[in-house]
């Protein structure tokens, strides 16, 4: 059997991020105390440069996402050719309309208190857009033009010891740089890191499990070493633990280095009855390495990882520790809505809850590197990770792209990331790029394809390797597809069954799928299935029906994944909205954010989430109907009822009338449902929906039966018209936050009638303050079309519902927002920080 197999183990953090008992490795991450500004001259890298006028900001910062909005923010004037566009047209929002373009200079004083002469320092940068030059103390110390990547430079050379230290950072996106919204600014942390002169550099552990069988597991550890010139691993010694996922110490090595490894220390245990990290069990071990010089201590660096196994068997598919395990996975780009690109640790675990609780299990970063905290979230959460590095290579997409810095920096780029996330056990493959143009090119692309690929194997041969591909025909008879470990495909499913006769691997991913485009709490009428589908107020159908022109409905990928074993999972274009991208309404001022999202901008899931809920996590029960049933003006007309369940039957009543019964079709296959006539009448979606398409609209109740595989009624559910708007309702994703002055409550806002109905036609302008322990942070209502300024304390709700977020100060206490708005009685959530 030709099988390939890909065993690994993986870690966490940076670097050991706590000051050692012994003071031999010390970790600052500078948030506060900074200085901003949009202007730029040169003399502000210099030194004692006055800039008691620049605004004061705290790490991690977006510049661009405080707005104001505007048409002419990005403007591009170009051919999609991705999307079949064959002529230049103007694009007004596909970057998302915010003011990112441009010059932001940031500078810090800061103490390194720990720094002193013969000690090594490291500043690292999780990152930076873009095109950051880094000066310390007035001498540039490094650059790096790619913003989405970590890096590091070396600041041992100009730091002072014992005195103030200063640090500017000037950065700079260019025009026609990005197709979405990249985020501008310092939007990640940044670390001070002070080492001895024999110190572990900078991600500088590889651990791997080469066995792992029922009983015990083999854990090697490979420890690099940075020492003085004329020194070599062997006058030194080293000391690692393991620790299980519980702290405690259940293997130890103390050994010489051995300076035939070269710069490198090798080290081997034994884990007993190991945990083996999964989505569902996110089993987490800990190595702990000190290096010696005799009996003194030089370093001591932590590492977190995971035991586990990946195997890629063709025509069998993809197993985790053993398992057959299909991908369930969503494509995000890296923006958090309202909070723009600004990491925020609360903002990404509650996406990823929001995920998990759909069934999804895993994450493509889509088009660039993730933030570690991103990395770190999947690894305690269960969550496999696709870390994604380019959306160009050598030919370009835009003009000011990656392609003008790819023969310098791609390798660095890659090297980068791989060695940063080696070690994290939520990262099972790597994607070297998305839809490149270089795809087209029979001479090019396969061999820029091996050579990615082939870094990816020496920095990690134990995980396999992807892209995302949409020109099947191109890449399948130019061999790109062919070479690599996986053939990543984005879209056109119905290629998949060819694509798989003449691969030679035997299988098939859905690197990106669907593109269903919808409006949270917008239905249109009739009912049908649409491409490109434009309407007045920018907006798209809820019923899941509509799609892009090279895309598709959730069922058309869902029905190969399902019956064809060699077909091994998807990653749905995408799980989250995001700022920019707003097709079809490329042209279509105000549209500025995506209507890809299962989820809407503001974190609150779409009726689609429900489709995925009920077929991707059967274990608990969803019961969904749509649309919402408050039509004024609709009496007596056709409007179709979906539900969304993971039972295979249901029935409907209207006002206590039954309009039938509907089990889902079971005999629809990828073969006899792919002709037109089918596509356009649900052929597919029969197989996973319920739909009653005749049903008419009067006002009054709604409900629904569902049925188990014995015909038994095991669950109902009700939705009802709504009366007038009478009161605004607040609930809080965590009423209990930490005062660490960066924690985050998101708080769903709804309009409600009296009866603590949803309002779905409210769109009233909410009002907030927030009192005591907290402050109010951004809010978002889900509309792609509301340019309103998300870090102003108020905004509309869209089709009645909004999220506001309320952040901690640093001291604990009671928080207390408030919500109004014109004719409605107040909201009022009470917090706690602690």
């Amino acid at each position: 059997m030709n099988t390939k197999r890909f065993l690994c183990a993986a870690l966490g953090a940076i670097c050991s991020l706590a000051f050692m008992q012994a003071q031999v490795r010390t970790e600052q991450t500078f948030e506060k105390g900074w200085k901003f500004t949009r202007e730029d001259n040169a003399d502000f890298a210099k030194p004692g440069f006055n800039d008691a006028k620049w605004q004061n900001v705290t790490v991690p910062h977006d510049w661009a996402i405080y707005g104001p909005f505007s048409i002419n923010n990005d403007k591009q004037e170009m051919a999609i050719t991705q999307d079949g566009q064959t002529e230049a047209m103007e694009h007004a929002g596909r970057t998302g309309g915010l003011p990112f373009v441009g010059t932001g200079w940031y500078r810090l004083n800061f103490d390194a208190p720990s720094f002193e002469k013969g000690k090594k320092a490291t500043l690292i940068f999780d990152g930076a857009m873009s095109h950051a030059r880094v000066y310390i103390n007035g001498q540039e110390a490094g650059y790096w033009p790619y913003g989405y990547n970590s890096f590091y430079v070396d600041a041992t050379p100009y730091l002072k010891p014992g005195e103030k230290n200063e640090l500017a950072v000037r950065l700079e996106n260019e025009r026609e740089s990005s197709r979405w919204y990249p985020g501008a600014g310092l939007y990640r942390n940044v670390h001070l890191v002070v080492t001895e002169d024999v110190h572990i550099p900078t991600w500088g552990t590889v651990i791997t499990t080469p066995v792992v069988e029922d009983g015990f597991a083999r854990v090697n550890v490979k420890t690099d070493l940075v020492m003085p010139e004329g020194k070599n691993v062997g006058n030194y010694r080293i000391v690692t633990e393991i620790l299980n996922p519980e702290g405690k110490r259940i293997s130890s090595d103390d050994r010489p280095g051995d300076k035939l490894d070269g710069n490198f220390f090798n080290q081997n245990f034994v884990v007993y009855r190991p945990s083996l990290w999964s989505p569902e069990n996110p089993a987490l071990y800990t190595a702990v390495s000190k290096v010696y010089d005799g009996e003194t201590l030089k370093d001591e660096y932590t590492t977190r990882f995971g035991i586990r196994t990946l195997e890629i068997i063709p025509d069998k598919g993809f197993f985790l520790n053993g398992k057959l395990t299909k991908f369930k996975g969503v494509c995000n780009h890296h923006d958090l809505g309202p909070l723009g690109g600004a990491v925020n640790d609360a903002a990404i675990r509650r996406q990823i809850r929001i995920l998990k609780d759909m069934g999804c299990n895993a994450i493509r970063t889509s088009h660039n590197m993730p933030a570690p905290e991103l990395v770190e979230a999947c690894d305690e959460m269960g969550m496999m990770l696709m870390p994604e590095s380019f959306d160009e290579w050598k030919s370009a997409k835009m003009a000011n792209g990656y392609h003008k810095i790819f023969d310098e920096w791609v390798e660095k780029d890659l090297v980068n990331l791989i060695r940063h996330y080696r070690n994290n056990p939520s990262v099972v493959m790597w994607c070297i790029g998305n839809e490149v143009p270089d795809q087209w090119n029979g001479n090019n692309g396969p061999k820029l394809s091996r050579m990615l690929q082939d870094i990816c194997h020496r920095e990690d041969p134990t995980r396999p390797v992807t892209q995302g591909m949409d020109a099947p025909d191109a890449v399948v008879n130019n061999n790109m597809a062919a070479t690599m470990d996986i053939a990543g495909f984005n879209y056109r499913p119905h290629k998949y069954p060819e694509n798989y006769k003449k691969l030679p691997q035997q299988i098939v991913l859905g690197s990106e799928t669907a593109s269903t485009v919808s409006s949270r709490g917008v239905y249109k009428f009739p009912v049908t299935r649409q491409a490109m589908k434009k309407y007045d107020d920018h907006q798209s159908s809820s019923y899941d029906v509509e799609h892009c022109g090279w895309s598709n409905l959730p069922e058309d990928d869902w029905i190969w994944h399902d019956d064809k074993p060699w077909a091994i999972g998807e990653f749905v274009w995408t799980g989250f909205d995001y700022l920019g991208e707003p097709t079809p309404y490329y042209t279509d001022w105000p549209s500025h954010s995506s209507l890809f999202g299962i989820i809407d901008l503001a974190g609150l899931p779409k009726d689609r989430y429900y489709l995925y809920r009920s077929h991707w996590n059967k274990d608990e029960e969803t019961l969904h109907i749509l649309p919402h049933w408050t039509w004024p003006g609709r009496e007596g007309e056709v409007t179709p009822i979906f539900v969304y369940t993971n039972y295979p039957s249901a029935e409907v009543f209207i006002n206590g009338k039954s309009q039938g019964k509907r089990t889902k079709d079971l005999s629809v296959t990828p073969e006899n449902s792919a002709d037109s006539a089918s596509t356009a009448n649900f052929k597919r979606q029969q197989r996973y929906r319920l739909m009653w398409m005749d049903t008419k609209y009067e006002p009054g109740t709604v409900k629904v039966v569902a049925y188990n595989d014995k015909g038994e009624a095991v669950a109902e559910k009700e939705i009802h018209t709504a009366g007038k708007p009478d009161h605004i309702e607040l609930v809080a994703d965590r009423n209990e936050i930490k005062a660490d002055g960066k924690d985050l409550s998101f708080v769903t806002v709804r309009v409600v009638d009296k009866d603590g109905n949803l309002c779905p036609d409210a769109q009233h302008l909410i009002k907030y303050s927030v009192k005591g322990a907290g402050t109010y942070r951004a809010g978002a209502n889900g509309d792609p079309t509301s340019i309103e300024l998300f870090h102003l304390p108020q905004m509309k709700v869209f089709n009645g519902m909004m999220t506001a977020i309320v952040q901690s100060t640093d001291k604990p206490g009671e928080i207390t927002l408030t919500a109004t708005g014109k004719g409605l009685k107040s909201g009022k959530l009470v917090l706690m920080s602690k």
